[in-house]
C-alpha cells in the first residue's frame, strides 16, 4: 500500500521497479549492430543479485522478462523511449542548455553514456537509498561521468528546489528537464507540485521532456491488476509489480497545465518532447 511518505530502496517498492527498467535496457539492443542500448544497466542487474542478476546472465527462462510477448516487447519499449530521451538531449545541448535536470532519475546512466557539450551539469535526483546503490556500483566499476555529475538524495513529494539550487543549479540560465517514468507514481497533486516547482525554476530557453500515459476506466484498471497480479511467477512480475505501484488517478496532461497554469510553455521559454 503506497502512502505520501513511504520511502524505498532498490529492491521494494518504486525502488524496485528501477531494477525492471534496467533489466528492459540490458536486454535491448540497437536494431543496427546488436550492441547494448545501456551498457551499465547490466552492471546494476548483477549488483542487485538474485533474479535480476540471473536475468541479465540467461539464467532465467521462465521470468517475465524472457519471455517473447511481454519480454520482448519491454524490452523494445525501453530501446525506443531511451533512444527517444537520448536525442532530446543532443538537441537541447545543441542549443547551448548546459543543466539538465534528471527528476527521478533511478539508474539512469545518461551522465556516463552520452557525450556532453564541455561543462555540462547534470542534475540526478532520487531517493537516498536508490542513490546509494547507484553510487556504490559505479563506483566498483571505475565509472567516470562524462558530464559534471551532481547526484541528489532528496524526495520529489516535498521540497527539492532549494537542494537543487543549492547543489548549484541556477535558475536563472536555461536548462532541461527529464520527468521519465515518474508521473504515474505521483498522485495528481503531487504531479501538479512538481510541474509547479520545474516551472518556477526553468529560465527563458529551457526545454522539458515529460512521459505521461492515459489512466485506465476504474473496473480496467482492476482487472489488469488483478490479471496481472494472478499470471505472477515465484519471483513477481514488472507488471504486477508496476499496476499495484502507481496512482492510477484523472490527472493533468503535462504540457496542457503547463500552458495553461505557468508560464513554461508560454511564448519560447520551453518546447516540449
Amino acid at each position: 500500500m503506497r502512502t505520501d511518505t513511504d520511502t524505498w530502496d532498490i529492491q521494494t517498492s518504486v525502488g524496485s521497479t528501477a531494477l525492471a527498467v534496467a533489466a528492459g535496457r540490458a536486454l535491448a539492443r540497437h536494431p543496427a549492430n546488436g550492441a547494448q542500448i545501456d551498457p551499465y544497466a547490466e552492471l546494476f542487474c548483477r549488483a542487485a543479485g538474485g533474479q535480476w542478476s540471473d536475468l541479465v546472465q540467461g539464467k532465467q527462462s521462465d521470468h517475465a522478462l524472457s519471455s517473447e510477448d511481454f519480454g520482448r516487447s519491454f524490452a523494445n519499449f525501453q530501446a525506443a523511449r531511451t533512444a527517444f530521451f537520448d536525442n532530446f538531449f543532443t538537441t537541447t545541448g545543441a542549443t547551448g542548455v548546459r543543466q539538465v535536470v534528471l527528476l527521478a532519475s533511478g539508474l539512469d546512466c545518461r551522465a556516463y553514456r552520452l557525450q556532453w557539450p564541455a561543462e555540462t551539469q547534470v542534475y540526478e535526483l532520487d531517493q537516498p537509498l536508490v542513490q546509494q546503490f547507484k553510487q556504490e556500483t559505479l563506483d566498483a566499476h571505475g565509472a567516470a561521468p562524462s558530464a559534471v555529475r551532481h547526484p541528489i538524495s532528496v524526495d520529489l513529494r516535498q521540497d527539492w528546489s532549494t537542494i537543487l539550487q543549492e547543489s548549484g543549479f541556477d535558475p536563472s540560465r536555461p536548462s532541461a528537464w527529464l520527468v521519465e517514468g515518474l508521473l504515474f507514481f505521483l498522485k495528481s497533486s503531487a504531479q501538479d507540485l512538481l510541474l509547479e516547482t520545474i516551472d518556477s525554476l526553468a529560465a527563458p530557453g529551457s526545454h522539458i521532456a515529460v512521459e505521461q500515459r492515459d489512466t485506465y476506466p476504474d473496473i480496467e484498471f482492476e482487472m489488469r491488476r488483478a490479471a496481472a497480479a494472478d499470471s505472477a511467477g515465484p519471483d513477481g512480475s514488472p507488471l504486477a509489480d508496476f499496476l499495484a505501484l502507481i496512482y492510477n488517478e484523472s490527472r493533468s496532461e503535462a504540457a496542457t497545465w503547463l500552458r495553461a497554469e505557468g508560464g513554461l510553455l508560454s511564448g519560447s521559454r520551453c518546447s516540449t518532447t
